[in-house]
């Protein structure tokens, strides 16, 4: 059942009371963090709910299903993918999307750059990296992560913004906490070596959000927690 429009904004307050107060222990600004409400396995409205409540970017995991949302709401609203992305789709991302969060290998930041080119723009991408070294999560291994941003930092129709990474499956908070630093550290040591700024760190969902502010996420990825239960499978 679609959530009401009421609670919903009842649960995005809660929320960001939950980030206000973990940039206050992590002694951080509260604008530091953007929240990016997920909108996948829910209908259209839900990006409508976002856009009305003054947020101004959605998540989305599958390619199809945002740009089967996309007509519906504003144009101004701006989508980011943040599941994995297949090369045959990835002419319509570099179109469509604001920005790509799960560049993860070399192959993909290529085709994105081409297609990109052939659009006229340049695309804002994250490159997404297994922090957490969990085999059933994405991204490029740590070890790889140097020659990952090598090769999107070559291509001239990309703007890597920074790193993103999904927390490690475990009811343990501090497992999460420890693949958030690890991001972290890996961004760092990224940035220093290539002389670049990778301001992004997107990183920490409804579960584990407060756990990713404390180790310096600026940007929160939150569904469940906004819009309940998955509507659809």
């Amino acid at each position: 059942m679609l959530i009401r429009f009421e609670e919903f904004k009842t649960n995005l307050s809660q929320i960001r009371a939950k980030i206000a107060d973990a940039c206050k222990k992590a002694g951080r600004t509260e604008e530091s963090v953007r929240l990016l409400p997920v909108t996948k396995n829910h209908p259209v409205d839900v990006a409508r709910y976002s856009w009305d409540a003054g947020l101004r970017a959605v998540g989305e995991n599958r390619v199809q299903e945002a740009l089967g949302k996309m007509d519906d709401v504003d144009p101004a609203l701006s989508w980011e993918l943040i599941g994995p992305l297949q090369s045959n789709k990835a002419k319509r991302v570099a179109e469509k999307f604001g920005r790509v969060q799960t560049v993860d290998r070399a192959k993909i930041a290529k085709v994105l750059d081409r297609h990109a080119g052939e659009a006229g723009r340049v695309l804002p991408v994250l490159l997404q990296i297994n922090a957490g070294r969990d085999p059933a999560k994405s991204g490029a291994e740590l070890e790889d992560a140097p020659t990952l941003l090598e090769a999107a930092l070559e291509c001239s129709n990309l703007r890597v913004d920074g790193l993103m990474t999904i927390g490690a499956l475990s009811d343990d908070l501090d497992v999460a906490r420890r693949c958030f630093a690890s991001l972290r550290e890996c961004r760092d040591e990224l940035s220093e070596r290539f002389g670049v700024a990778l301001p992004e760190l997107s990183m920490g969902m409804s579960g584990d959000m407060e756990e990713a502010i404390l180790e310096g996420s600026t940007m929160v990825r939150v569904g469940t927690a906004l819009f309940g239960r998955r509507v659809y499978a």
